[in-house]
């Protein structure tokens, strides 16, 4: 097991910022922690990398015990906190020979941060100080320092943040290169995010934990509806789809406010149709376009996104 929290509770004076928290996590999984601001996220990792110790409760990483074995924690465990701390006056290549130091890395360390630097795309930036780095380029850095020591479990609080469509391209294809041996744990808030990164997803909400299955089946946790898109070939009136056996509601996508109940008679070619849970009113609907003489140019069972989930599991 790379990662084992049972029961870990954590207080900071009267608030309680994890409540009994248990998790497992395998060697190889991307996980991502999902959560609002102050959910338990970032103090969740900070025990996990021994930076704070849990109030109660058990952890250990890859079988050390996190308060008991905390040196042997530190040498598994690759960490990247949320603000990235660095050493701004430092060059690259300076800053990431002083970290392999630390870490009393046998073998040449000139050797480990050139390899460090080509894994994490700083060839073109290794002469410069680390203050005249961009937002991305300082992510990097940071990936790279918590990588020289070659750890078996990565982790790393809003890697992603603040930077721009290109940053989160290049950044997110390497986390999921170094997932590919390693053992990661990522928190976000950001859903895309885990979509493009993560094959399991954590939800913590108020120092629980709400939600804890693949990305996939967690479209599905909250269901209480299915969707099915569908465009005719010839508009058609809400007043006409209605008769569609299965049907309990519908809207024009991207018009929003036109729903039944409103004393209004929308004309579209292109419906979302709302049947109950488990209902698959599909043939139905090729059935009524027959019987009216049009054509179904497109039909499509929606998924509730992952967004959408995550809001329903932390909006108390």
């Amino acid at each position: 097991m790379s990662i084992s929290v049972s029961n870990i509770t954590k207080i900071y004076g009267t608030q309680k910022a994890l409540d009994s928290v248990s998790i497992s996590i395998h060697p190889g999984e991307i996980v991502g922690l999902l959560g609002p601001n102050g959910a338990g996220k970032s103090t969740l990792m900070k025990i996990l990398s021994c930076f704070i110790p849990p109030t109660s409760g058990e952890a250990s990483v890859c079988g050390f015990d996190v308060l008991e074995q905390s040196i042997d924690v530190r040498r598994k465990v690759g960490y990247l906190p949320e603000n990235n701390p660095l050493y701004l006056d430092l060059y690259v290549k300076e800053f990431l020979a002083f970290v392999a130091g630390t870490h009393h890395l046998q073998g040449s360390v000139r050797l480990k941060v050139d390899e460090m630097i080509a894994l994490t795309g700083l060839q073109l930036e290794q002469h410069k100080k680390i203050g005249a780095l961009s937002k991305g380029y300082r992510q990097r850095v940071g990936l790279a320092q918590a990588l020289i020591h070659d750890p078996e479990v990565l982790i790393l609080d809003e890697p992603t943040s603040g930077l721009d469509p290109n940053q989160l391209t290049e950044i997110r294809h390497l986390i999921r290169e170094i997932g590919k041996e390693k053992t990661v744990m990522l928190s976000t808030h950001i859903m895309q995010e885990v979509e493009a990164i993560c094959g399991r997803a954590i939800i913590i909400h108020k120092g629980k934990i709400v939600a804890d299955d693949s990305t996939k089946n967690l479209h599905k946790i909250t269901v209480s509806k299915t969707l099915i898109r569908v465009e005719f070939s010839s508009q058609v009136e809400r007043n006409v789809i209605i008769s569609i056996p299965g049907v309990k509601g519908m809207l024009i996508p991207g018009k929003e406010e036109e729903v039944p109940g409103k004393g209004k008679n929308p004309v579209s070619a292109l419906w979302l149709l709302e049947s109950e849970t488990g209902m698959d009113i599909r043939a139905d609907i090729f059935k009524f376009a027959v019987e009216k003489g049009l054509t179904v140019l497109s039909m499509q069972k929606e998924e509730q996104k992952l967004e959408e989930v995550f809001q329903e599991l932390t909006k108390n």
